[in-house]
């Protein structure tokens, strides 16, 4: 005896179902593929800005490096002329007066080799 139609029909709903809930499934994947995809954006957006800032940081680093260098470079030259000073005054108080002549004129001439470094470092910022 073949298949009644009712039983035919119940026989493929069964089958209806299953493709409305795969349908449904791959719906669900493609909006969680969706919401992936937006969140890997978001992060590679994100991680650019951190390179960014941190291109940032690391220039910023190397200027207080050179600044720091050039602070203590003033600070060696600032000690070396009053040394100079306080053994000039140490001298004339002593009657030393050559002595204070000779570490006069040192301190003339370093003062002037000093000038001329600062100019010259100016002019090398100025036309690099």
């Amino acid at each position: 005896m073949a298949p009644s139609r009712r039983m035919r029909q119940q026989a493929l709903k069964p089958k209806m179902n299953n493709n409305v809930r795969v349908r449904l499934q791959v719906k669900r994947v493609k909006a969680e593929m969706g919401k992936i995809r937006e969140d890997q954006q978001r992060i590679r957006e994100e991680q650019s800005k951190i390179r960014r800032r941190s291109g940032e940081i690391e220039s910023q680093l190397d200027l207080l490096k050179k600044e720091t260098e050039m602070i203590i470079k003033q600070t060696a030259s600032t000690q070396i002329k009053l040394l100079l000073m306080f053994k000039i005054m140490k001298a004339r108080a002593g009657g030393y007066f050559t002595e204070a002549a000779r570490l006069t004129y040192f301190l003339r001439e370093y003062v002037v080799k000093e000038r001329a470094n600062a100019s010259s470092v100016a002019v090398k910022k100025k036309h690099p």
